[in-house]
C-alpha cells in the first residue's frame, strides 16, 4: 500500500508523475526487461526507476519477441523452464485477443471451489466480493459484502492450501491486477464475485457442490450472477444412476445462468460431474505455447468423453498452460517470491524463480483446466456485458461459432476449438444488431468491408499501413446505429495492418480479425489479406 506521504516524481524515461514506490518497482523486472530500457533510452540507471507503463511496454516487447524466440528454440519440452526463457506469462487478455471495451461490468461471477481469500486483485480499490459462502455447512452460512466493505471470513487468514485454488481461479477470471498495476487482470476485471466454498476431499463430496448450486439458485437472482464455474470435481458417473450435480447444473442453467466446467487433468477419456452435465460449458486444455500464431496451438492433457446424454465433451478449449495468477498472500511461497525479486538477475535466482514458475513478486503462472474453465466464464460475463438479452444457449453458441479449430486434433478432444474472447464480444454485439442472422465475416479472408460494433462512439477511424499510416487515416460510416464500416475491396492485393481509433482516444486492433502481429509498442495491429 502507497503512504500518503509517498512522494510524486516524474518518471525519468515518459515524464508521467508517478510514486517512489511505483518507480522502484522496475528493479524485479527481468534482465531481458531492463536492458531494452537502457538500450531504448542510453542515458537511463536501473537505480533511476521506471514507472510501471514504461516497464510494463518494455516486459510486453520483450515478451512478444524475445520470449517468442526463446521458446521457439524449444524450451519449453524442458520442465521447469530454463531460465533463459523466464521471461514470464503473456496477460490473458492479449493472449486471448479480448476486447478491452468490455470488462463483465454489471456481471457477476460465482466461483464454486474449495476456499478463498480476499485477494487485492477482488477487493482494491473497490470490494466486488458481493458474497461468501460456506456450501461445506448444512444450510449454507453465508455473509455478503457491500463495494466499500472489507470482506472477511471464518479462516480467511489460514493461508491454507485449498484457499490457494479457488483465489486462483476466483482472480485468473475477475481480478483487475492490482498487485501488477493492471498488468496481469482477468478479462472480466470489472465483474462481481461470488465465492462458494466446498470441501471435495470427503466421501460425500457432491453434497456441498449441489448445496452451493441451489444456494445460488435461491439467492444468485438478487446478486446478480449470470455466470457460474466449477473448478472441481465429484464422485465419478455411475450410468445408472441421476446424478445430483449433473441435476442442479441443469436446474441453474434453466434460470439463466452460464454455467462453465473444468474437464480435469488426466488425459483420459473420463470425465466426473460437472464436466458431465449436458447444460454445462466443459472445457478442456489449451497449450498456446505462450504464443500468438494460431499454428502453434496444441492440445493440453484434459480429459474428454461424454455427457449424460451422449455428446462428445469438452465444448470448448482455452489455455491450461502459462495462465497468470496470484500467489496466496502470506504463505511460504510468496515471502520467497518477495525476496527472490528483491536479488534478480543472479543467476541461482532465475533459475529458482523459473523453477517456481514466478512472474512478478506477485504472480506465477499455472497449468490445469482449472484454469481454462474460469477464462471461458469470464469470457461469458464480457458477452453478456456486450448484449444482456444473450441466453445461455446463445452464449454457447456464439463461444462454439467464433472459436479457432486447433489442425490436427479431433473434435471429441477440442470440441469447437480454442476460446477466442475478442470474435466472441464482436458476434455478442452482431447479435444485439442482427439477432439469430448474424453472420461470421472474417477480415483476413479477403473482405469487402471492415466492420466494427460499438454504440457509444461518436467518431471512428481506421489507420493502416495501406497509406503509410497516415495520421488522419480514414473515416468509418456508421450504416446502421451501433455498426461502423470501412470499404477495402478496392485495396490492392496484399499484406495489410491496421487499427481502429475511437473517439480520438481508444486505440483497438479488431475484435472480429484473429489475425493479430506485434505492434513493437506492447500491443498489436490486426493484419487484412487483400
Amino acid at each position: 500500500m502507497t503512504s500518503i506521504d509517498d512522494p510524486t516524481l516524474p518518471c525519468p524515461i515518459c515524464g508521467r508523475p508517478a510514486t517512489t514506490e511505483a518507480l522502484a518497482e522496475s528493479r524485479w523486472a527481468a534482465p531481458a526487461v531492463l536492458a531494452r530500457l537502457a538500450g531504448q533510452h542510453p542515458h537511463w540507471r536501473q537505480a533511476d526507476g521506471a514507472c510501471p507503463a514504461c516497464v510494463q511496454q518494455a516486459l510486453l516487447v520483450t515478451l512478444l519477441h524475445d520470449g517468442d524466440a526463446a521458446l521457439h528454440r524449444g524450451v519449453q519440452q524442458v520442465w521447469p523452464l530454463d531460465a533463459e526463457a523466464a521471461f514470464g506469462a503473456l496477460p490473458t487478455p492479449l493472449r486471448l485477443h479480448a476486447d478491452p471495451r468490455f470488462l463483465g461490468r454489471g456481471i457477476t461471477i460465482a466461483m464454486i471451489d474449495t476456499g478463498f481469500y480476499p485477494h487485492p486483485d477482488l477487493v482494491r480499490p473497490a470490494n466486488r466480493i458481493r458474497a461468501w459462502v460456506d456450501a461445506t455447512a448444512d444450510p449454507p452460512q453465508a455473509l455478503e459484502f457491500g463495494p466499500e466493505d472489507t470482506p472477511t471470513w471464518p479462516g480467511w487468514e489460514a493461508s491454507a492450501e485449498r484457499q490457494w485454488h479457488g483465489t486462483m481461479t476466483a482472480v485468473t477470471a475477475a481480478g483487475n491486477g492490482f498487485l501488477s498495476r493492471g498488468l496481469y487482470r482477468g478479462l472480466a476485471a470489472e465483474a462481481g464475485v461470488v465465492l462458494l466454498q466446498v470441501r471435495d476431499d470427503g466421501p460425500n463430496r457432491d453434497e456441498p457442490i449441489v448445496r452451493a448450486l441451489d444456494w445460488l439458485l435461491e439467492h444468485g437472482p438478487r446478486l446478480g450472477v449470470h455466470v457460474a464455474n466449477l473448478s472441481l470435481g465429484g464422485h465419478p458417473v455411475d450410468p445408472n444412476r441421476a446424478n445430483p450435480i449433473d441435476a442442479a447444473v441443469a436446474r441453474l442453467v434453466a434460470q439463466g445462468v452460464v454455467v462453465t466446467a473444468a474437464a480435469g487433468n488426466d488425459g483420459l477419456r473420463a470425465l466426473v460431474p460437472p464436466a458431465t452435465a449436458p447444460e454445462a460449458l466443459t472445457v478442456g486444455g489449451l497449450d498456446d505455447q505462450n504464443l500468438f500464431d494460431h499454428e502453434a496451438l496444441r492440445l493440453w492433457h484434459g480429459n474428454f468423453g461424454e455427457g449424460r446424454n451422449g455428446a462428445p465433451k469438452p465444448e470448448l478449449v482455452a489455455p491450461s498452460i502459462w495462465v497468470a495468477a496470484p500467489l496466496l498472500p502470506g504463505t511460504e511461497i510468496a515471502r520467497e517470491a518477495a525476496a527472490l525479486f528483491e536479488r534478480r538477475g543472479q543467476r541461482q535466482v532465475e533459475a529458482r524463480l523459473a523453477q517456481l514458475k514466478l512472474i512478478t513478486p506477485h504472480y506465477q503462472h499455472v497449468d490445469g483446466t482449472s484454469f481454462a474453465a474460469p477464462l471461458v466464464a469470464s469470457a461469458a460475463a464480457c458477452l453478456l456485458e456486450a448484449n444482456g438479452a444473450l441466453s445461455p444457449a446463445a452464449v454457447r453458441e456464439i463461444l462454439a461459432r467464433t472459436a479457432a479449430s486447433i489442425p490436427g486434433v479431433p473434435v471429441e478432444r477440442q470440441g469447437a476449438g480454442a476460446l477466442e474472447a475478442g470474435r466472441a464480444v464482436a458476434a455478442a454485439l452482431e447479435y444485439r444488431t442482427h439477432g439469430r442472422r448474424f453472420q461470421e465475416r472474417q477480415p483476413g479472408r479477403g473482405p469487402r468491408f471492415l466492420y466494427l460494433h460499438d454504440h457509444d462512439a461518436r467518431q471512428v477511424r481506421v489507420l493502416g499501413s495501406w497509406n503509410g499510416w497516415r495520421i488522419e487515416g480514414s473515416d468509418m460510416r456508421q450504416v446502421e446505429p451501433g455498426l461502423w464500416a470501412f470499404p477495402v475491396d478496392r485495396l490492392p492485393a496484399g499484406c495489410y495492418q491496421y487499427k481502429f481509433l475511437l473517439d480520438e482516444r481508444l486505440w483497438l486492433a479488431d475484435p472480429r480479425n484473429p489475425l493479430k502481429v506485434p505492434d513493437q509498442l506492447g500491443g498489436f495491429n490486426s493484419q487484412l489479406e487483400i
